[in-house]
């Protein structure tokens, strides 16, 4: 069957189970999840600490309107609010700093880069790089006010090269890339089927299987061919290609509801070959954002045809694998009548809220960034907790008693261990994945007592904020204890809130944010279990930016196998 058929069939398929059904239907039925709802941060973003309480940004607006001025306006503290050309900024010709960009090889270095020119001038800047321009903040105060200024269809910046595939291509776009209306319907419909907890309890048990599978795998691997005595065996090595692989399987076995087999001795080339699509994706998108795409396509230039190759080799490992969820869907065995999870897809498509085109977008979007996203992060994790003995052996303490009275429920284990959740919100901290959050206000704000215009790009950079001694204690330790409930305080010097921003905030936070935490969590949980980590060198790892943050060299771990 070939997809055009395959999807013609699913579309009236659709539209006769529809009838006259509205999709407004879907949003009421999913009202409740915006932004952090599902976790107990979210409760506090609005808080009004973060707003001066006399002189809201209404009342600002109507003075700028009666008086004609910005700067006659008060700002918070006293004094006037300063003119948006009065940010200070890193030179005012976009094109010519993008040049000192290439020059210098600064785009591997982009995160070093907004660290030191925060340190250089101040909390808030302006930068200009080709054809893009930006306001770049770091603090949390900031931020709150970023947020609430957001609106009801939050827009960040769209990544260009990535919808000018689509456009060339002529594939439907998911969320991701999405923006108004479209994108809050589309959003609360999937956040019905991997943010909700019901959702969760769905697919925990899958990620669960994949992360036992693979410690299985390992500690096998490690007690036949490692050195040591038994029950005591060691083994040094490179972890990331086995992370990577079990990123691609536990995302397969959420997303396609079917395993496929990576942890066997030989994996698929097709695997293979997606792991390296998603990388040269992501290796290629950064220079592709300050250039314009459809140039380059004309000139038919190297590097967009590298980025869209990369992109083809996705979505067409997408669309194998869509199709043999249709096809299962459809035999009596299997299908939802036997009341198994069918994995998101099936979910999908059993609701029939959405084409099947909308849901080829949105679940190869998930699928692309579900890979490097969730292994890389995990590298960083295991050296951290391999350098801090301490840390590591409070955390594993904490994991066994809570496995032992969980009784093998994943839920109740993950419950019962909060510093496992906050191992993987220190990590992120540290080594954020994507290293900026953009929004584009709706409104006209002031930050640092500076004036922002409606609809300029705001980025919050949380390589800076992360690593700020303004906002974290000892930023430099590695301590997942500061995430505990009576470490959080709410007030706006230690950062309330807006600390932890890693996969986002708001109704436009990370779509598969719930997936990979969990798929994080139960990770570490079982090596944890089964392993003790060290490292050779305690020394920082050094890092490169290419869309996100990893390690310039994968850290080499040591895995010493020990009695469960």
């Amino acid at each position: 069957m070939t997809s055009d058929l395959l999807f013609c069939k699913y579309d009236i398929k659709l539209m006769k189970e529809q009838g006259l059904k509205d999709r407004q239907e879907a949003l009421l039925s999913v009202k409740g999840v915006q932004s952090d709802q599902i976790e107990s941060e979210s409760s506090r973003m609005l808080s009004s600490w973060m707003r001066p309480p006399a002189f809201s940004t209404a009342v600002r607006c109507l003075c700028v309107r009666a008086f004609g001025r910005e700067d006659a306006l008060p700002k918070r503290g006293g004094g006037r609010v300063r003119d948006f050309q009065e940010i200070p900024h890193t030179g005012s010709n976009g094109w010519i700093n993008l040049l000192r960009f290439w020059k210098d090889g600064r785009f591997s270095l982009l995160h070093k880069h907004m660290e030191n020119t925060f340190r250089r001038l101040g909390p808030i800047y302006r930068e200009h790089l080709g054809s893009q321009s930006s306001v770049n903040i770091m603090l949390p105060m900031d931020i709150g006010e970023l947020f609430r200024s957001e609106g009801l269809h939050p827009r960040r910046m769209t990544l260009q090269p990535w919808a000018t595939h689509r456009e060339t291509r002529r594939h439907s776009k998911g969320v991701f890339l999405k923006n108004g209306t479209e994108w809050r319907a589309d959003r609360l419909l999937l956040n019905r089927e991997v943010m909700v907890a019901s959702a969760v309890r769905r697919f925990l048990p899958l990620l669960d299987d994949v992360a036992q599978d693979f410690c299985h795998s390992l500690r096998h691997r490690v007690e036949t061919e490692g050195v040591g005595e038994t029950g005591q065996r060691s083994m040094t090595l490179d972890p990331s290609p086995d992370l990577f692989r079990f990123a691609l399987e536990a995302s397969c076995h959420v997303l396609y509801g079917e395993r496929i087999g990576l942890f066997s001795s030989s994996p698929s080339e097709e695997s293979e070959r997606f792991i390296w699509a998603v990388e040269r994706m992501l290796a290629t998108t950064p220079p592709l954002l300050y250039l314009p795409p459809r140039l380059l396509l004309r000139l038919r230039a190297p590097l967009w045809t590298q980025h869209a190759t990369a992109w083809d080799h996705i979505f067409s490992h997408a669309e194998t694998r869509i199709q043999r969820g249709y096809q299962r869907l459809q035999t009596p065995v299997g299908g939802a009548s036997d009341g198994r999870f069918q994995g998101v897809l099936g979910q999908l498509m059993e609701a029939g809220q959405l084409s099947l085109e909308l849901i080829k977008a949105n679940i190869t979007e998930l699928m692309a960034g579900g890979v490097d996203t969730t292994a890389v992060p995990l590298q960083f994790a295991l050296f951290e907790l391999g350098r801090n003995p301490d840390v590591q052996e409070r955390v594993r303490a904490q994991v066994l008693s809570s496995w032992e009275k969980a009784s093998g429920n994943p839920q109740k284990a993950l419950q019962g261990a909060p510093l496992l959740k906050g191992t993987v919100k220190e990590t992120l901290r540290l080594y954020p994945v994507g290293i900026t959050v953009q929004r584009y206000p709706i409104r006209d704000i002031v930050l640092q007592n500076y004036h922002v215009p409606a609809g300029t790009l705001v980025q919050v950079c949380l390589y800076p904020l992360g690593r700020s001694r303004e906002v974290f204690d000892r930023p430099e330790r590695f301590d997942p204890s500061r995430w505990s409930a009576e470490s959080v305080t709410p007030d706006a010097a230690s950062g309330g809130s807006f600390r932890s921003l890693a996969f986002g905030f708001g109704s436009r936070q990370c779509v598969g944010r719930r997936i990979a935490e969990n798929e994080m969590q139960l990770l570490l949980m079982h090596i944890l279990r089964n392993f003790r980590l060290t490292v050779s060198s305690t020394e920082e790892l050094n890092t490169k930016y290419t869309l996100i943050l990893q390690p310039e060299s994968p850290p080499r771990i040591t895995f010493t196998t020990r009695s469960l």
